[in-house]
Order: structure tokens, then sequence, then C-alpha cells
């Protein structure tokens, strides 16, 4: 009997519980962990593990006391000053500090499935209040965040939705709700698209709040994908995520978040589509699926997956515990955005491409840059250059700045280093000019380099 790849992950001789697959769930699921976290990880076998990442309890290290209610102070202070940057700054913190990483990961997530860009929404308060929607609904059934959506007056600026009237409708909403959010491309009509359109006429934002004009409202009869009703905003969407494809589509994204590329073959998503269809579409119980299956844990999966740039500056500075002082999250953004990965900008209503798209030329000398100011100590407000000798030693790994580097190269990079391009690395330590110790300069070179791209 062939076995299914969402089974759960059960280690045996052929896929043993690795530092390296305890690694691989804290950075996809998360934004990395620090050395304690994982061999805790590692010590309490993979059961333990998974279930601390889904209840949100997995931070062992690094988290303020007060970070509910810092992270508030923040993110209203940054709604208030109708700056984006304030509010990119207050997302990264959340990424940082919270004891949930999984959360904001799948808030990520939200974020680049319904794609909205503050750049045509200009209204910071607005964009920090669909962010909070997409925390609060990310781990429940997918037909509440849709519905959710369709009434978010961020998104509904976005996608023009204030336009579209009985007699003139506007049909962007009504295409990227079937094209992007929902169904996927081919599962449509453009008939259906347009009696869609006439289903949410009405949908406004008046004064930050939505409202549904009832003398916009088309409430006549319209055939969608079928059946044929006196669809109204509502029932559209519980009639689009009742559909086959709404399954297929959610797969997608799961396997895109999580795993690496190719890595989810069309069977396994179908296989995936159908778990959850039977399940209604919930987010967090799919999520539980990947994450626990032999898929997630399978050899193919392990260091298969190109780093986002939130992934790899929020990883990095997580793993080697830049907790005290703290970098900037403002200076955080800024690299972030140098890498491709603008907060609150979207390229389109596409989202980002991910993936390989990430690696552009003017992406991997950002990557290379941040790595070097990290090492350099260029990320706080006064340089502060990290101790990384002192780390490794509170890591059980006394020793001199070599055997510090070999720690640091396994808590990096997921398994133990290669010695023969740790000794290049090394060596090319030793012939830099530049201000921070030969130790961290081979931790910046190590960076960016392309094993570290991946995770």
């Amino acid at each position: 009997m062939k076995t299914s790849p969402w089974e759960p992950y059960r280690p045996d001789p052929s896929a043993p519980w690795t530092f390296e697959r305890a690694w691989t769930l804290r950075r996809r699921a998360g934004f990395a962990a620090t050395w304690g976290e994982l061999r805790r990880d590692v010590a309490d076998g993979p059961g333990p593990a998974v279930d601390r990442v889904l209840a949100g309890e997995c931070r062992r290290d690094g988290v303020p006391a007060e970070f509910d209610r810092v992270a508030a102070l923040i993110g209203d202070a940054a709604a208030g000053s109708s700056d984006p940057h304030r509010l990119q700054a207050w997302w990264i913190y959340r990424c940082l500090f919270t004891p949930d990483p999984l959360g904001e990961r799948l808030t990520l997530m939200g974020h680049d499935h319904f794609a909205t860009s503050q750049l045509k929404v200009e209204d910071v308060a607005a964009m920090k209040a669909q962010n909070e929607t997409l925390r609060r609904l990310a781990r429940g059934p997918f037909a509440d965040l849709v519905r959710a959506m369709a009434k978010d007056p961020a998104l509904l600026v976005w996608l023009d939705a204030p336009s579209n009237k009985k007699g003139k409708p506007n049909e962007n909403l009504a295409r990227e709700l079937m094209e992007l959010f929902v169904l996927g491309v081919g599962n449509y009509t453009e008939v259906d698209v347009k009696e869609a359109a006439r289903a949410l006429t009405g949908r406004t934002v008046i004064q930050g709040a939505f409202r549904v004009r009832d003398m916009d409202r088309d409430e006549g009869t319209k055939t969608i994908l079928g059946r044929t009703d006196r669809f109204d905003g509502e029932a559209l969407v519980d009639h689009l995520v009742a559909q086959p494809a709404a399954a297929d589509r959610l797969a997608w994204r799961l396997c895109a978040t999580f795993l690496g590329e190719g890595v989810a073959d069309p069977p396994a998503r179908a296989e995936l589509a159908a778990i959850l269809r039977a399940d209604g579409l919930h987010v967090g119980r799919g999520v539980a699926t990947v994450l626990r299956s032999r898929l997630f844990f399978s050899p193919r999966n392990l260091h298969a997956k190109v780093v986002d740039p939130i992934g790899f500056v929020v990883g990095t500075v997580r793993a080697l515990e830049r907790f005290d002082p703290p970098p900037s999250t403002l200076l955080l953004a800024e690299w972030l955005v140098r890498m491709g990965q603008d907060l609150f900008f979207p390229p389109n209503v596409g989202g980002w491409p991910g993936g390989r798209a990430w690696l552009t030329g003017r992406g991997v000398v950002a990557r290379a840059n941040f790595a070097a100011a990290l090492a350099d100590g260029h990320l706080n407000p006064s340089p502060s250059v990290p101790d990384l000798r002192s780390l490794a030693a509170r890591h059980g790994r006394p020793g001199g700045d070599r055997e510090a580097f070999g720690h640091l190269s396994e808590l990096l990079g997921g398994r133990p280093p290669d010695p023969a391009a740790t000794d290049r690395i090394w060596h090319a330590a030793g012939a830099s000019g530049s201000e921070a110790s030969r130790l961290n300069r081979a931790v910046a070179m190590l960076l960016a380099g392309a094993e570290l791209q991946v995770d």
C-alpha cells in the first residue's frame, strides 16, 4: 500500500529526528530559533516540538515579559503617526519577539495571499487593522478569513470596491476573489466574474469603516458557477469557498509557505486539498497536517526553500541572540526593502513571487551587506558589535574563535558544517580588513554564501 506523504512523521533509522529537522521546523514555521531552543526540541522529539510551534509556545529566549503591552503601544503609535515605516517596524518587532512566531508567519502568508498595498490605500490605520484581522483569523476556517477580507476597508479601497455600483459594476474585487484569493485561474468564466461583481455592488468604505450602500446594490438574480440566486456579497463568498477549487487553492498556498519548491507534487497537493475539503478548509488544522507530516521532514524538503528576506533578517538576529540591546526595527525594515520585501507594499495584487525570485542580483548583494552590517554592529542606533565568541561559550562550546565559528556555522546552517568550506571562509576572513573581528567577518561571509540562502 502506498504511504501518504501527509501521514505523521515518525523517526526511524532512515529518517531520524535530528538537529537538522528541528532546525527546519523552526525556520519554516517561524523565524529560526536559539541554540537552547533547538537543543530542547531535539531532546524532546518531534511531537512536543511541533506541538509547541502550533500552540504558539515555542520561544523560550528573548521574549519580553510585557510583549503584548509593548507591541500594542508600538502599533498604536505607528497607526497614529501615518508613517508606514513605523508600521513596518512594529510588525518586525512582533516577528522578533513574539512567543508565537507561527502566528506571524501565518499573518505574513495572509498578507501575501490578500496582497494589499499602502501605496494606493494611503491609510496606515487601515493597513494595521487588516494585519490584525489576518493574525486573528489565521488559524481558523478559511471561509471566515475570506468573509473578513471581502469587507476589509484596506482591501476594498485597494480593489476599487467603492466604485462598484448597480448598473456600473467594477470587476476588480470579484476577479481577484476568484483568481487569486479563493479559486485560482481556470476555475471560473468571465461571465462568472461579471455576475460576481454585481453581487458585490454597494460595498464601500465610509470614514474608514466598511459599509453597504443599499442604493448601489444590485438585488437581481445572478448566475455564478452554475447556480442562480439573488446573491449578495456574503452569499457569494460562501458559494466560492464551497467550490472544490477553493481547497486546491488553499493547499497550494500552504505548500508554497512551508515546503520547498517542487517538494509537494500535484498528487500530494491534491491529497492535501482533499484533507482540507473534508475538514471544512480549517487553516490551522491544515497547517498542523503539513508540519507533522512525513513530507515536511523528508530529505527532499530539507534545505530546499529559498529564505524570504524577513526570514533571513529576523532568523539571523534571533539565532545570534541579538536581544540586548536589540537592533533597530526601523533599520531592519530598510534592509528588507533592499532585499525586495517592502512590507505593506507588495508589488501587485499577486503578492511577492517568492522562491528564486528573491535572489536577484540586488537582493543577494543586500543580504551580504546586511550580514556585514550585523557583524560590524551597525544594526543598532549606537554601534554594538556582537560578541560571538561569548555566545558560543554560553552554548557550551568554549575554545578559540575557530572553534566558535564551527559552532555558529551549525547554528546558522542547520547541520554540521563542511570542514573544507569552513576552512575556506576562515582563511578568507583572515585576509579582510574590516573593523569586525575575524570571527565576525567569517560569520558575515558564511551568511552571504549560497548555502545559507535556503532553509
